[in-house]
């Protein structure tokens, strides 16, 4: 399959797309409301990633929901009658895209994630998410820097800071919480990184094959690398977790794992990474919204303004 310049459309200016039938590539509102699902669901994963690592291993946690998620999107396309293969030249690149997106990321940021506040790690992640993958997808060449990109990654980063900035800054960090801002930051630029790598990949292999095979090479590798050297994996592996983490788990993995992951890949593919990795603005509002209406926590006008600023950000980048 061939490579072609897109048009200035929903993608980048002179942005790299696939050429692919137009009956395969979904109509732009029917992108933004998928673009509305990944934010949503990744905007309340957050919760339910602390509630489980609360009582069970990282490492065991989220390898066995992406290798399950991964096993579950393979057979489901087998059941359609399509033929998983992957060409022998892109093996290594799978590989490198699957442990960079699930294995490296995942456990770095959970375990990030219990030595900062979750206000700090949403700080950090949402802000360098955008930044990240647009540097990773100029450097591919992929993208490139315009301006209403830097200013909406600007106001995005500046609305960021406004929601969370004070609350997670406020008062000094012990160097736990250092260790883990790191973690956050490093799972973040191996997402970001495997995301770039990722897009060539679907000039051969389908969006949601390609998401299949990442989920279950990475979520096994990290699955057994639990099992081997993680700490109370093997007496959490009984499953035995109570029932808030076991929901939690389930919930990252229908909706989280199964469709978002999907929607993400298709999106990258049709969008570009940096442009899709606009949900980063908009997830931390929702994750805002849903503690408030679920936990009770208040809401200032600060709070409103930032998340403003954030969606006005994403707007600037979504629209034509």
């Amino acid at each position: 399959m061939m490579m072609q310049k897109a048009p200035a459309g929903p993608g980048s200016a002179m942005s790299t797309t696939l050429a692919l039938p137009p009956a395969t590539v979904p109509s732009l509102s029917r992108q933004r409301v998928m673009f509305a699902v990944l934010c949503f669901v990744w905007g309340t994963t957050w919760l339910a990633m602390k509630v489980g690592i609360a009582t069970v291993p990282p490492g065991l946690f989220a390898g066995s929901r992406w290798t399950v998620a991964g096993l579950a999107l393979l057979l489901w396309r087998r059941a359609q009658g399509h033929r998983i293969s992957v060409p022998l030249r892109l093996r290594g690149r799978l590989l490198l895209v699957s442990v960079l997106m699930i294995s490296f990321n995942q456990v770095i940021q959970l375990y990030g994630l219990r030595y900062v506040p979750p206000g700090l790690a949403t700080v950090i992640s949402a802000a360098l998410t955008p930044i990240a993958l647009l540097g990773f997808g100029v450097m591919a060449g992929q993208e490139r820097f315009d301006r209403r990109r830097l200013a909406a990654v600007g106001l995005g980063v500046v609305g960021i800071m406004v929601l969370f900035g004070p609350k997670a800054m406020a008062g000094t960090l012990s160097w736990q919480e250092i260790a883990g801002a790191g973690g956050v930051i490093a799972g973040t630029l191996f997402y970001s990184a495997g995301s770039v790598l990722a897009r060539p990949l679907m000039r051969s292999i389908p969006p949601a094959e390609l998401s299949g095979l990442a989920n279950l090479i990475g979520g096994g590798l990290l699955l057994t690398a639990s099992l081997i050297f993680e700490p109370g994996s093997l007496a959490a592996a009984t499953g035995h977790w109570g029932w808030p983490a076991f929901e939690a788990w389930l919930y990252l993995l229908l909706p989280g794992s199964l469709g978002a992951t999907i929607i993400y890949f298709l999106l990258v593919r049709d969008w570009g990474a940096s442009r899709t990795g606009t949900y980063a603005f908009v997830s931390p509002v929702i994750g805002v919204v849903a503690a408030m209406l679920l936990f009770g926590e208040h809401v200032g006008v600060a709070d409103v303004l930032g998340m403003g600023l954030m969606l006005g950000a994403a707007g600037l980048v979504l629209r034509r």
